[in-house]
């Protein structure tokens, strides 16, 4: 389990910069996409997170922050479930201006600031829930993903990871497969102007780990119960973790 490997890119950094840059050409047309490739189920998958976290997000004066928040879906569905303002992070300029944008056209008040997601400007132990949708995946290292939020989680916090994943079924696991080999490239690169962008993405989602082994690299990170469900067939997960109360040893 290492991270996103966009081809060609030499380590690390520079799949850093390659994927930041993709994202900010793919940004004025990335929400039309997701809903046009999802058929529109990818609000659901967000709308279902949030309600899965209802618990923590109106816990009050609960600090909240979605890293890898792209144009703003999650913080949005966060935001309305838990009645108050979370914040939301990208290291992608023209992604979090498409957020702001969003947000401010729905009237509500969450914060958003850049930053790399492995390196959160927070100080340690400060939030008591984190969460991921659709961006952990492009992290260049998983495991130093997972510890940066291990280390902004107050004991007892939260981790949630909304994820594409590999569909259990068989039959449908090679249907899908077809879809995302064939038909997402061709129609995401003509839609967006971008097909390298639209290249990649499927290819992310077939490199990524499964949902088991996923959960067994949180549980390794430290997380203490760690959980997961599948939603639509297994086309995605959502991780659940928790923070060990002995964090601060």
């Amino acid at each position: 389990m290492k991270g996103a490997a966009p081809e060609g890119a030499r380590g690390e950094e520079e799949a850093a910069r390659w994927i930041r840059g993709m994202f900010g050409r793919v940004a004025p047309r990335y929400d039309l996409l997701n809903h046009l490739l999802s058929l529109n189920v990818d609000r659901y998958w967000r709308a279902r997170a949030a309600r899965r976290l209802r618990a923590i997000l109106r816990r009050p004066g609960a600090r909240v922050l979605d890293i890898c928040c792209g144009t703003g879906d999650l913080v949005l569905a966060l935001e309305r479930e838990r009645g108050a303002p979370v914040m939301g992070s990208d290291f992608c300029r023209p992604m979090l201006e498409s957020a702001r944008a969003k947000i401010a056209r729905a009237g509500l008040r969450s914060a958003l600031f850049e930053a790399d997601a492995l390196r959160l400007p927070l100080a340690a132990h400060s939030l008591d829930l984190i969460t991921a949708a659709f961006g952990f995946r492009n992290l260049v290292n998983y495991r130093d993903g997972l510890a940066e939020m291990l280390r902004v989680l107050k004991p007892g916090g939260v981790a949630a990871i909304l994820e594409f994943s590999t569909p259990p079924n068989p039959l449908f696991r090679r249907l899908y497969g077809c879809y995302s080999a064939r038909v997402l490239p061709r129609l995401g690169g003509l839609v967006s102007g971008s097909p390298e962008a639209y290249g990649y993405l499927p290819e992310s989602v077939r490199r990524f780990p499964g949902a088991e082994e996923l959960a067994a690299e949180m549980r390794a990170a430290g997380f203490r119960e760690v959980a997961f469900e599948r939603i639509t067939a297994g086309i995605v997960a959502l991780h659940i973790g928790t923070a060990p109360d002995d964090i601060y040893c």
